[in-house]
């Protein structure tokens, strides 16, 4: 992966990580006016109940007038959510004061500070107090707070009759227990709604750190070793040179034995060589031939030539089950990923490897399995963790975090399993269009 391009990774989780908590305040948003129809309807049911079942006079214009208003404004706010309008904490502050003037409103015309819905007071104070700052809500508590002192005073008082001495038979109380039950109900709901909402807000905040580290993680090794590239490149070609040489002196030339080794020696400075390339032309920076286009055939039979030429292999099973043939781009990138994964293979199993390709749909499907000892258990919840091996070795376990990151960024998935005769599986599936070349 170029340094550039892990660069942006790092800049769009950043972004990513900024933008969560509007996305918060939107469910935030959605659950208040869901709230809000529930509301008007629970006002209308009450206001029709009161009139025409209990016989109290009301002022229905006036008050179905309130409701139509209420109707207008959270009709604006399912509007402006619909069409994915950032919102802002101070809007949910200014929907719940609307809701508490609605509300001051409808007991004002029925009854004031002796309705026994005046309680619902504590259901939009408690979601300030779960949904807003602290500021936000202790302004809420005293708006609520004028509001019952306005209504104590000035309210329109009701005909109801005191018969308070009926117990649950009484109107009173029984508007009292409603409005309890209603407001215990919703706080159940809502405030349930809302943690689960701050728990998914949480862990996503949690995955984009997790994952914007991650990405600085591999800037770091791709400047590191762009730099080590650097360096590396004089003295490669001085050991080719002096290999050269050797080769061609009558001494070493006829003992068998050295000349083999020479032999050997020049096919791994060629692979240093090589790899060297690969990095710097993951930096931009490229030393050989460019990428070009290619197939998927193609692609994977020049990979394994050139992997089986530069690893010790008894045996090699390679089978391309992909069917009809399709272009995509060659990308270093990709065979990288490739050469860890048969790397890792080879390491825990010297003795024989196999590789399947095949297409399930719009999906290439990448298998490599060894006949090693396979995973030790601790080892699947760490996988794709950098450093995370079991080679025993200082900085090892950088192979599979960077398959891990590279499937990631191409939208696949990366799976290992231990298979049931002995030895290990893992599985790449990357999707062709994240591959594919596009039309231009």
């Amino acid at each position: 992966m170029t340094n550039t391009k892990a660069l942006a990774a790092v800049n769009q989780l950043l972004r990513q990580t900024e933008s969560s908590d509007t996305d918060t305040l939107g469910k935030h948003m959605r659950q208040l006016v869901q709230l809000r129809w529930m509301a008007v309807l629970g006002q209308l049911l009450t206001i029709l109940v009161t009139h025409y079942g209990f016989g109290v006079e009301l002022p229905m214009q006036t008050m179905f007038s309130i409701l139509a208003g209420l109707i207008a404004f959270n009709a604006f706010n399912e509007l402006s959510l619909r069409l994915n309008r950032r919102v802002r904490t101070a809007e949910l502050f200014m929907g719940l004061l609307v809701d508490m003037g609605a509300l001051t409103a409808q007991l004002f015309l029925s009854g004031g500070a002796t309705n026994p819905f005046v309680f619902l007071y504590l259901l939009q104070v408690g979601l300030a107090a779960v949904l807003l700052a602290q500021t936000y809500a202790w302004v809420l508590l005293g708006v609520a707070t004028m509001c019952f002192l306005w209504l104590a005073e000035a309210g329109r008082p009701i005909d109801l009759p005191q018969d308070y001495h009926l117990g649950i038979r009484s109107y009173y109380l029984e508007g009292m227990l409603i409005c309890l039950v209603l407001n215990a109900a919703l706080l159940v709901v809502f405030i349930n709604r809302i943690n689960r909402t701050h728990r998914e807000h949480d862990a996503r905040l949690a995955e984009l750190r997790q994952r914007a580290a991650e990405e600085e993680h591999i800037l770091r090794m791709g400047l590191l070793a762009s730099g080590a590239a650097h360096e590396l490149g004089t003295p490669l070609a001085t050991i080719a040179v002096i290999l050269g040489d050797w080769r061609r002196m009558p001494a070493l030339s006829a003992d068998p034995d050295l000349a083999e080794e020479i032999t050997e020696m020049q096919t791994q400075v060629k692979r240093c060589k090589t790899i060297v390339s690969g990095i710097l032309m993951s930096a931009g920076e490229t030393r050989g031939e460019s990428s070009g286009e290619t197939s998927v055939c193609e692609f994977f039979d020049e990979l394994i030539a050139e992997w089986k030429n530069t690893r010790k292999v008894q045996e090699f099973n390679f089978d391309n089950q992909f069917g009809e043939d399709i272009d995509i781009a060659s990308d270093t990138v990709l065979k990288q990923t490739i050469c860890n994964l048969l790397d890792n293979a080879l390491e825990a199993s010297p003795e024989w490897i196999a590789l399947y390709v095949s297409r399930q749909e719009d999906t290439l499907v990448i298998r490599v399995i060894d006949r090693g000892p396979g995973f030790a258990k601790g080892v699947f919840d760490r996988l794709g963790q950098p450093y995370q091996s079991t080679k025993g070795r200082p900085g090892s376990g950088l192979g599979l975090f960077l398959v891990f990151n590279v499937a990631r960024i191409l939208g696949g998935q990366v799976r290992a399993r231990n298979r049931r005769g002995g030895g290990a599986e893992i599985s790449l599936r990357l999707p062709l269009d994240a591959i594919q070349l596009k039309e231009t």
